[in-house]
C-alpha cells in the first residue's frame, strides 16, 4: 500500500501547528484566568534562549562546531525553536502594546513555518525521486538510464533544497527585530 500524502506528511505538519496554535491560546487563557499575566512577561527570556539554543544544528551542519551528531541536533533543533517559540508566543499574548515587539513575533511565526514547510516538502521530495529510482531499477533500468529518467525531478530536489535560501533571510529578519525589542526592553526598563 502507497503511503499518503495527507497522512505522512500534511496531517502532522498540521498537529504541530495546531498543536503550537492550541498550547499558545491555552496557556494565555491559563495565565490571565489565574492572574499570573506577569508571568508571560518573562517567558521570552527562556523562549528566546531555546531559539539560539536551537542554533546549535545549524553550526554544525556548517562545520563551525564539529560535535554531536547532526540527526540528533536536528530534532533539538526542532524541538527547541518550537517550544521557544510557544514561549515568546506567551510572552506576547494578545497584548498590543508596541509594533516592533509583534513584528518580531510575526517574523518568528513565518520563520517557524517556513521551517517545518520546507521540512516536509523536502522530505517528500526526497523520498519520490528515491521511489522513482527504485521503480526504475525494478523495470531493469541500467544505473545511467535510471538516472536519466529521474534528472528532472532530482533537479527539482535540489532546487528545493534551497528553501533555506528564504528560511535563513526570514530567521535574521526575525533576529534582528527581536534584538530591537529586547534593546528596546532594556532602554524603557532602565536597564541600559
Amino acid at each position: 500500500m502507497k503511503p499518503s500524502l495527507w497522512r505522512e506528511h500534511v496531517l502532522p505538519f498540521s498537529l504541530t501547528l495546531g498543536l503550537l496554535a492550541a498550547a499558545t491560546l491555552a496557556g494565555d487563557y491559563a495565565l490571565h484566568r489565574f492572574n499570573l499575566v506577569w508571568v508571560g512577561r518573562y517567558l521570552g527570556i527562556p523562549g528566546t534562549l531555546l531559539i539560539v539554543g536551537s542554533l546549535v544544528y545549524s553550526l554544525r551542519k556548517r562545520k563551525f562546531i564539529s560535535s554531536g551528531k547532526p540527526k540528533t541536533l536536528l530534532k533539538w533543533h526542532e524541538f527547541s525553536a518550537w517550544l521557544g517559540s510557544l514561549m515568546v508566543l506567551l510572552h506576547a499574548g494578545i497584548h498590543f502594546n508596541a509594533i516592533l515587539p509583534w513584528l518580531a513575533t510575526a517574523a518568528m511565526a513565518v520563520n517557524v513555518v517556513s521551517g517545518m514547510v520546507g521540512k516536509v516538502l523536502l522530505e517528500r521530495s526526497r523520498r519520490h525521486v528515491q521511489g522513482e529510482r527504485e521503480q526504475f531499477q525494478l523495470r531493469g533500468l541500467s544505473k545511467p538510464e535510471v538516472e536519466q529518467a529521474v534528472f528532472w525531478d532530482a533537479v527539482t530536489v535540489d532546487a528545493m533544497t534551497q528553501w533555506r535560501r528564504v528560511h535563513i533571510p526570514i530567521f535574521i529578519a526575525f533576529a534582528a527585530l527581536a534584538l530591537g525589542h529586547i534593546f528596546s526592553v532594556f532602554l524603557f526598563w532602565g536597564w541600559v
